[in-house]
């Protein structure tokens, strides 16, 4: 998310398991009936997160520890790896052009949020993306200047159209070499000269560039050159690496990437196209409260989902065996788009805000499940003040999670691949969700309430079932747990949970 262009996307209490009492909201009990011998699809959708560098992540902070303790106790797959923009000594492994046979790659900064990544994601599939190509590889009028700083955002580092070098081979060779760093145990420099890492991870997936609409504002043609020449040179060092690409800001404004992209006559003989990416954030204007933002943001995510089905029939048609990561999906305040002021004081976030965020994910990721979307991730990580708080999914004052990473936690405990996907239909616009037998056998079903307002809930054969949900009164806590007595229960405003059913 680029802060510059931000104006483009210009409780909340608790899931209650009770006997079912009329609610001021409705006049009866939401019926859902569920056809478990319906079978409608196999699920191939994984519930993951992105990771963005940032200042809190770095050793030494009060939030680090406990943010890696919960990356790496979440233990999901396809977790997205993000060093970009604001923070050029954080994510830019060579600042200044080689000169007089001397280069200038440094990682010492670089290294120990990498590392503690790759160490917390151990075991499970990572998808990185080193976002921001080193700025002198760009035409400018005069060199861009970065802080010395390193915890101090910079917006305006990625500046220029057009690389000095225009076979792309500068900008495919300093990728060629992230990868052998992290991989290979190091790599031969511009001169010829080894720097040795000794590291020797294993990276299955890497995203070629971020929101390549905004940054540097690429355009098919060149992008898809880049994105062949950067692929080209790292299969030379690891062949089996598979690769994301295009990473759209906006995906519905700009059709003709996908277009050009997943032709492959656009492409050079051998180049892959395993992945696509593209994210979606749902922006309230100012003067919405949080009553209003309900409307926002499920009504954006229903537009994003129609742009999710155009897309998809854009990649079936082309190149139907190439994979979708949707791999930022999020809420940003109208507060966080201030931000770039100096001056700027964020305003407090409210407690149940998380409840809503967490909300608009669960919803997302059912629906992204029935649509066939192969990942569906959460940003991001960790947010702060002038960093986008609104996106954390942690307190950014101890990196404890809060209920947008417990959301992800439930989903990615009780839903995944090779899920059976049943049919059900519940008779209320806004009480949704996902019904499943599992892999190992398992009844499960989503509920997710995209309104502040409380709504009685009747299913079948829910009666000794067990209930995991996650509203106000769990905070910043795991998710709550109870068995049900009967078929009724009461859920209350922006609750997500999870029925397991006897």
């Amino acid at each position: 998310m680029k802060l510059s262009h931000l104006v483009r996307f210009l409780l909340i209490p608790t899931l209650v398991v009770a006997t079912a009492r009329r609610s001021s909201a409705q006049e009866a009990p939401v019926q859902f009936t569920v056809h478990w011998d319906k079978v409608a699809k196999e699920s191939r959708t994984t519930p993951t997160l992105q990771v963005v560098v940032n200042p809190p992540l770095r050793r030494g902070t009060a939030v680090h520890d406990n943010a890696f303790k919960a990356l790496h106790d979440l233990g999901a797959d396809y977790v997205r790896y993000v060093p970009w923009l604001p923070y050029p000594r954080l994510g830019v492994a060579e600042l200044e052009p080689p000169k007089d046979g001397k280069t200038f790659w440094d990682f010492s900064l670089i290294d120990p949020m990498t590392i503690d990544f790759l160490e917390a994601t151990k075991g499970h599939s990572t998808v990185l993306n080193f976002s921001t190509i080193p700025q002198w590889m760009y035409k400018t009028d005069r060199p861009v200047n970065y802080p010395d700083d390193p915890n101090k955002a910079v917006w305006d580092y990625e500046q220029g159209i057009e690389l000095r070098d225009a076979t792309f081979n500068e900008v495919a060779d300093y990728y060629a070499r992230l990868l052998s760093w992290y991989t290979k145990g190091g790599f031969a420099d511009e001169y010829g000269k080894r720097h040795e890492s000794g590291y020797h991870y294993s990276i299955p997936y890497w995203e070629v560039l971020n929101e390549v609409d905004f940054e540097h504002h690429m355009t098919p043609q060149p992008y898809t050159r880049l994105y062949d020449a950067i692929v080209s040179a790292m299969k030379k060092v690891q062949p089996e690496l598979k690769f994301v690409g295009v990473s759209l800001a906006i995906p519905g404004q700009n059709p003709d990437f996908f277009e050009y992209f997943l032709n492959r006559k656009n492409h050079e003989s051998g180049v892959p196209l395993d992945c696509i990416s593209y994210h979606f954030y749902a922006v309230p204007t100012p003067d919405e409260t949080l009553d209003i933002q309900q409307h926002t943001v499920f009504a954006q995510a229903d537009g994003f989902l129609n742009t999710v089905r155009y897309i998809e029939t854009i990649r079936k048609r082309l190149s139907p065996e190439t994979a979708t990561m949707i791999n930022e999906i999020g809420i940003i305040s109208a507060d966080d788009i201030a931000q770039v002021d100096p001056n700027h004081v964020s305003k407090p976030i409210p407690d149940s805000y998380w409840n809503l965020a967490g909300a608009e994910y669960a919803y997302l990721f059912a629906e992204l499940t029935r649509l066939g979307i192969d990942v569906v991730g959460e940003s991001q990580l960790v947010g702060y003040p002038t960093q986008f708080p609104s996106v954390s999914m942690v307190e950014w004052n101890n990196g404890k999670p809060n209920a947008r990473l417990w959301v992800l936690k439930l989903l990615h405990d009780n839903f995944g691949p090779a899920d059976k996907i049943v049919e059900f239909a519940p008779d209320h616009p806004y009480l949704t969700g996902l019904a499943v037998v599992t892999k190992a056998g398992k009844r499960k079903m989503l509920l997710v309430n995209k309104r502040d307002r409380n709504l009685d809930v009747s299913i079948a054969g829910a009666a000794g079932g067990h209930l995991d949900y996650l509203d106000v009164t769990t905070g910043f806590q795991p998710p709550a747990s109870a068995k049900l007595a009967s078929d009724k229960l009461m859920i209350h405003g922006f609750s997500v949970g999870v029925l397991t059913f006897p």
